[in-house]
């Protein structure tokens, strides 16, 4: 029970901003033998309440971009917003991408994109990704043995 709590816990935080690796942790939990298919409902589980937290703060962000202490500029708003128009809801399929996959999920917050669409795009991409794992490491299983 711990491991899926880890599991959990590793794959949440890899949705934030916090530099984590999932994939490793879950790669491992199949190599001790435990049921793969429960590994990825834990980890898509993790990283899309991950990734809602980021719409959250995205939803309620810009509230403050008056103040002093506002970590971005009107500019690179602006231009993450006509990004995200230009490809629209479906970029949210790639959310679990390590390089701007986070960006993206506080981005679609930003712009109030609709909380169940983003839960079911955000929720597919990153379980069709754990599958990927989950099956690499079965691959990599048959090929040691």
């Amino acid at each position: 029970m711990f491991s899926y709590f880890t599991l959990f816990i590793s794959s949440f935080l890899a949705a934030t901003i916090l530099p984590f690796y999932s994939e490793v942790f879950l790669f491992a939990m199949v190599n001790q033998g435990l049921p793969g298919w429960s590994l990825v409902l834990t980890a898509s589980l993790g990283n899309t309440l991950g990734s809602v937290v980021n719409w959250y703060l995205g939803r309620y962000l810009l509230k403050f971009q008056h103040k002093k202490w506002f970590y971005f500029k009107q500019s690179q708003i602006d231009k993450s917003q006509k990004w995200f128009n230009r490809y629209g809801k479906w970029s949210l399929l790639f959310a679990w991408l390590p390089v701007g996959g986070d960006v993206l999920t506080l981005i679609a917050g930003m712009l109030r994109i609709n909380l169940a669409t983003f839960i079911l795009l955000v929720g597919v991409g990153k379980t069709v990704r754990y599958i990927s794992v989950l099956y690499f490491a079965h691959l990599a299983q048959y090929i040691l043995a």
